[in-house]
């Protein structure tokens, strides 16, 4: 039976159109869209193609489970 997982992803909008997506806990997952809704279903995509290949490999699947978000605003 497959497990589901939850991941955050930041949708980076792209001064050329379009939307670039980062799953920050799976590295090197990243991914592009035309809107909000295609970039989040292609995110979908490469986060369950990313999975398959751990599994495939045998590497443990990470989870955000222990991960604490924060938001810090700075002046430069």
């Amino acid at each position: 039976m497959n497990q589901q997982h939850t991941y955050r992803i930041l949708l980076n909008k792209e001064p050329e159109g379009g939307y670039t997506v980062n799953v920050p806990a799976l590295p090197g997952c990243i991914t592009y869209g035309d809107s909000i809704d295609e970039s989040i279903t292609m995110a979908k995509e490469a986060i369950s193609l990313y999975l398959e290949s751990l599994v495939e490999h045998g590497e443990a699947i990470p989870s955000e489970e222990n991960t604490l978000e924060y938001h810090l605003t700075v002046e430069a």
